[in-house]
């Protein structure tokens, strides 16, 4: 079996060093859509640097990190990279995101459950700097044809959307070139650019980044529900449950209360087909 389990979750975890600068901050902020319109000082604050501050889920990019494609170099992992997809995400933030800053990321794999048909990794990264815990990230790995070894099937926690209509309703749209902008912040996999290599993944042509869509949404929930203040965010989870392709409109429903915003995100013009699901923004 390409995963041994009991070998991927053993493994000592792997530290690194890295760093990120204003440049990488605005990069991923101009890969998330921010800039339009580019003189609106509600923009501004993601693309002048004399403004910057930074959203939470650059965590998901800073220097690396052990990465989505990274983690599946890790001891006991050996798959196909087109059997691959992000099934979910979540970040706790400790204390805000310096515009630049030098850290350490410590990563792991911390499990593989058993889906049947398909293995989840989970992957986690703890990071640091001199004053102490920046943020702790998981991400959940989807491995197609992977599964049924008879281990753990792993949590399977759902939020139910509330009994009422949305108090927030907003449209995002996604540029044909988003994908293409958003890999330079370092997710290289192919399958958002080559459209042979999408065809063997399945899929009629390159589709965007799913961690891309999970920027966007927390972007829209910041400006729209926490008055543009970064800070506030303390933890952002979703399960992606369905692509995005280059040139769609993303439907985000936002329904806030107790320090708490549950989102939902769907594809416009694919009749609201769903993308992001179980999604939370917690904050203060």
């Amino acid at each position: 079996m390409p995963i041994d389990a009991a070998k991927a979750v053993a493994a000592e975890p792997r530290s690194a060093e890295i760093g990120w600068d204003h440049k990488d901050v605005q990069l991923y902020h101009l890969g998330l859509g921010a800039g339009t319109p580019a003189t609106d000082p509600d923009e501004l604050r993601y693309t002048l640097e004399s403004r910057l501050h930074v959203l939470p889920s650059f965590a998901t990019v800073a220097g690396a990190g052990m990465g989505v494609v990274g983690g599946l170099s890790a001891p006991g992992i050996d798959v196909n990279l087109a059997a691959v997809l992000h099934g979910g995400q979540s970040i706790t933030l400790h204390r805000p995101i310096p515009v630049a800053g030098r850290a350490v990321t410590t990563s792991r794999v911390a499990a593989v459950h058993d889906k049947g048909k398909a293995a989840v990794l989970v992957l986690r990264s703890e990071t640091a700097d001199d004053d102490g815990p920046l943020w702790t990230s998981d991400a959940q790995i989807f491995v197609r044809g992977e599964g049924g070894w008879g281990g753990d099937r792993g949590p399977s926690e759902r939020l139910e959307t509330p009994a009422r209509e949305p108090d927030r309703t907003v449209e995002r749209p996604v540029r044909e070139d988003q994908a293409l902008l958003y890999r330079l912040s370092g997710d290289w996999n192919p399958l958002h650019a080559d459209p042979e290599f999408a065809k063997l993944a399945g899929f009629d042509r390159p589709i965007l980044h799913g961690l891309c869509s999970y920027g966007m949404t927390l972007k829209a929930v910041v400006d729209t529900v926490l008055g543009g203040d970064v800070a506030r965010v303390r933890s952002y989870r979703t399960r992606f449950a369905g692509v995005v392709f280059p040139g769609e409109t993303l439907r985000i429903r936002m329904w806030a209360g107790g320090g708490r915003v549950q989102v939902t995100v769907t594809a416009v013009e694919r009749d609201d087909a769903p993308v992001l699901a179980d999604t939370l923004v917690e904050h203060s």
